[in-house]
C-alpha cells in the first residue's frame, strides 16, 4: 500500500491514494476541465522531480536498532491550487500539518462557500439588501395603486359632472340662435351628431346617452328646430320633444303643383299627408265642381286647391288647409274675366284645365299668354295639343325622361294622340295663369320649343316646318351639351 505522504486531496477535498490519480481529474462541479487536467499534470511532474531530487540528496539511513526508532521527518508538500480557489499560505515552521480528514473537510467547506456566493445568499449583508429591495418594491407598488385610485376617482367625478351637468356646471338655455334640421328616420346617434356639429351640445356621445336614458329617442320628430348654442342636455331634449306652442304655422303652396306633390313636399309637420289626400279626393258638403262647368260626376278637387300662403292655428290640420284653399279659389276665380273663353265655348272648368297646363309648361311669366294662344289655336283646328306635362301628371313622373311606351299609350291624358283637353286639371294654377287661360295673346302660334341653353325660355312659331327645324336644334343641343339647364334660379 502506498505511503500516506503519497496520498493527495482531490478537487473536492477528498483524500485519494496515488493510483487513483490516473483517473482524469474533474473540476469542482464534476466536469472534465482541460485547464484543470493540464494543471494537475504539471503539478504531478513537479512533485515527481522534487521526490527524485530529495532521494538523491538524502544521506544513507543507518540501520534501525532495537532502541526507539528515530522519528521520521515528514515531507512538506506544497498546497494544491485550482483554477477557481486562491492558494493558501504555507504553514509556518513548527506548525503541525492538518490531517487528511481536516484537509478534506476544509476542501468541502470551500466548495460549499463558493456555491453559496454564486447563489447570492451566502452572506447576511446580501440577505439584508434583498429584504430592503423587497420592502422598497412593495412601497412603490402601494404608491402606484394609490395614484391609480386617485385618477380613477377624478375621472369618475368628471364623467358625472359632464353627464348630469349639475349646478353650477349647468349651461341652461344656451346663447344665441341655432337652426337645425332633423331628417326623417334619424336615430338618437344621428340627432346627437347634428346637434354637436351645430354647437348646440358639448358632446354627441354624452347627449346620446342622456337621450336614451330619458327614453325619448323616438319622440323627436323630423322637422326644423330653432335652438341655442351651448344648451344643457336636459334643455335640448325638452325643446326637441316639447309640443310646438309657437303660434300659427305658415304654409306656402307654390303655383302649379298637383295634390300629390303638395302632400309629399309642402305640408308642414302636424298636417297629415294621407289625410290631405283623402280630404281632397272629393269636395266637402256644399262644394260642387259642376258649378264651374265640370262634367257631372267630377269629385276631385284637383285644380280648385288655390296656391297661396296660409296660416294654421294650433291644432288645425289638413281639413283647415283644404277649406282655406277652396275659399281662396272662390275669391280669385271671381276676379277672372271669362268673356273671351265663353265666346270660344269654354267653361270655367276648361279655363282651369288650360291654366294648369300653362303653369306646368311656363317658367318665364311673360310667356303665359303665348302658351295659352298656342292651346287655343290648336283646339280651334282640332289638333292634338302635344303637351307632355299631361302624361307626366298621369304617370307621376316629374323627374325622369318619359318612356316612349308612355308617349304611345292611348290614354285620356295623352295629348300627343288625343285632340282636345285632358279630363281634369293637371295641377292647381295661380291667378296669373287663370287670367292668361281666359284671355290668350292674339297670335297665330301653334308650336313652341324650349330654347337650348336657357332657363325654360321657348321659341314660338306658327309654321310646322319651322317647328321641325327648332326641334332638331333642340335635340342636337341635348346631345352636345345637355340642352337647357336642369336647375334655374
Amino acid at each position: 500500500m502506498a505511503e500516506r505522504e503519497d496520498w493527495f486531496a482531490d478537487t473536492e477535498g477528498n483524500l485519494r491514494p496515488p493510483d487513483e490519480g490516473l483517473k482524469p481529474p474533474t473540476d469542482e462541479f464534476g466536469r472534465d476541465d482541460p485547464a484543470s487536467i493540464e494543471r494537475e499534470r504539471r503539478r504531478r511532474e513537479r512533485e515527481a522531480r522534487r521526490k527524485k531530487s530529495r532521494k538523491g540528496n538524502e544521506p544513507a539511513t543507518p540501520e534501525p536498532t532495537a532502541e526507539r526508532p528515530a522519528p521520521r521527518r515528514r515531507r512538506r508538500s506544497r498546497p494544491e491550487t485550482t483554477a477557481t480557489t486562491a492558494p493558501t499560505a504555507p504553514a509556518a515552521e513548527g506548525t503541525p500539518r492538518p490531517s487528511a480528514r481536516e484537509r478534506a473537510a476544509a476542501g468541502r467547506d470551500a466548495v460549499r462557500q463558493r456555491f453559496r456566493r454564486g447563489a447570492g445568499g451566502g452572506s447576511g449583508g446580501g440577505a439584508g439588501r434583498a429584504g430592503k429591495h423587497r420592502a422598497g418594491g412593495a412601497y412603490r407598488r402601494r404608491r402606484l395603486f394609490a395614484l391609480a385610485l386617485v385618477l380613477a376617482a377624478a375621472l369618475g367625478v368628471w364623467f358625472l359632472v359632464a353627464f348630469f351637468q349639475p349646478p353650477p356646471f349647468d349651461p341652461g338655455e344656451g346663447d344665441g340662435s341655432v337652426t337645425v334640421e332633423i331628417p326623417e328616420g334619424a336615430s338618437a346617434g344621428d340627432i346627437a351628431e347634428i346637434l354637436d356639429e351645430a354647437g348646440v351640445v358639448s358632446s354627441a356621445q354624452l347627449f346620446e346617452l342622456r337621450l336614451k336614458l330619458a327614453g325619448k329617442s323616438d319622440e323627436i320628430q323630423a322637422s326644423t328646430y330653432t335652438l341655442a348654442s351651448g344648451m344643457s342636455y336636459d334643455t335640448a331634449i325638452d325643446r326637441l320633444t316639447a309640443a310646438d306652442t309657437g303660434g300659427p304655422v305658415t304654409v306656402t303652396i307654390p303655383e302649379g303643383l298637383d295634390r300629390n306633390q303638395i302632400a309629399a313636399d309642402i305640408l308642414p309637420e302636424g298636417v297629415s299627408s294621407d289625410e290631405y289626400l283623402e280630404l281632397t279626393e272629393a269636395g266637402p258638403q256644399g262644394f260642387d265642381p259642376t258649378r264651374y262647368g265640370a262634367p257631372k260626376g267630377t269629385t276631385s278637387l284637383e285644380g280648385f286647391l288655390f296656391p297661396a300662403t296660409y296660416e294654421l292655428e294650433e291644432g288645425q290640420g289638413a281639413e283647415a288647409l283644404r277649406d282655406q284653399q277652396l275659399l281662396a279659389f272662390h275669391q280669385n276665380i271671381a276676379r277672372v274675366d271669362m268673356s273671351y273663353a265663353k265666346k270660344k265655348n269654354l267653361t270655367p272648368y276648361d279655363v282651369l284645365i288650360i291654366a294648369s297646363m300653362i303653369d306646368k309648361e311656363v317658367q318665364v311669366p311673360s310667356e303665359r299668354p303665348l302658351v295659352a294662344a298656342v292651346i287655343y289655336n290648336r283646339l280651334s283646328r282640332g289638333e292634338p295639343l302635344g303637351i307632355d306635362a299631361t302624361t307626366r301628371y298621369e304617370t307621376g313622373n316629374y323627374t325622369e325622361q318619359i318612356p316612349q311606351s308612355d308617349l304611345e299609350a292611348d290614354t285620356p291624358y295623352n295629348t300627343r294622340l288625343n285632340a282636345g283637353l285632358p279630363p281634369t286639371p293637371i295641377g292647381n294654377p295661380g291667378l296669373a295663369s287663370l287670367k292668361a287661360a281666359a284671355a290668350p295673346a292674339k297670335v297665330d302660334y301653334r308650336f313652341f320649343v324650349v330654347k337650348p341653353g336657357t332657363c325654360g325660355e321657348h321659341s314660338f312659331t306658327g309654321s310646322e316646318q319651322e317647328f321641325n327645324r327648332l326641334q332638331v336644334e333642340y335635340q342636337r343641343a341635348l346631345q352636345a351639351q345637355g340642352g337647357s339647364p336642369t336647375k334655374c334660379p
